[in-house]
């Protein structure tokens, strides 16, 4: 599933370092690396859009792609908000499969209250990890990096994690 996002992170640095540019074709992806280009063509319509990865995301649910707001109304994702959509890598920056640096996203919050309390949560569960809370767009976020960065041991707390509120996501943040 891919959805759009625009407005609110218009103009706003993404995490790559640019500033987002919702006119612009780029998008947002949890695991593949800064500046990979992929097709992403609608089923439904068929119709396609050649993007850079340019930030992180989406957190939501079954949704794997989040593309900006220019590329969602070129295949069809802009009026339903969503759409199923076929995402294929034309070309990326480093390995895909292997390499590059983990953490695991750990929730989302409106409260910074419950967000400083898992995060001390993690601190005492996962020791040697680098637990980070801070203001996301949508609140506050709370990232542990295991040591080294390492992809299996994001993995394993990925799928040893349950939050109540924002999900767990493997995040790749190269």
């Amino acid at each position: 599933m891919a959805s759009w996002y625009g407005p609110p992170y218009h103009h706003h640095r993404g995490a790559n370092g640019e500033t987002y540019d919702q006119n612009s074709m780029t998008a947002a992806h949890r695991t593949l690396p800064m500046n990979s280009v992929v097709r992403v063509t609608n089923q439904t319509t068929g119709h396609a859009v050649v993007v850079r990865i340019t930030d992180r995301g989406p957190f939501v649910g079954d949704r794997i792609i989040d593309l900006s707001l220019a590329a969602a109304k070129a295949v069809d994702v802009w009026r339903p908000g969503t759409a199923e959509v076929k995402v294929e890598v034309l070309s990326a920056p480093a390995p895909i499969a292997e390499g590059g640096r983990w953490c695991v996203q750990i929730g989302a919050f409106q409260n910074e209250r419950e967000a400083r309390k898992l995060k001390e949560k993690l601190q005492d569960h996962y020791e040697g990890a680098d637990v980070i809370q801070f203001t996301g767009p949508t609140g506050e976020w709370v990232r542990l990096r295991p040591p080294g960065d390492d992809k299996r041991k994001a993995q394993e707390v990925a799928t040893k994690t349950h939050v109540k509120e924002g999900g767990v996501f493997l995040v790749r943040l190269d």
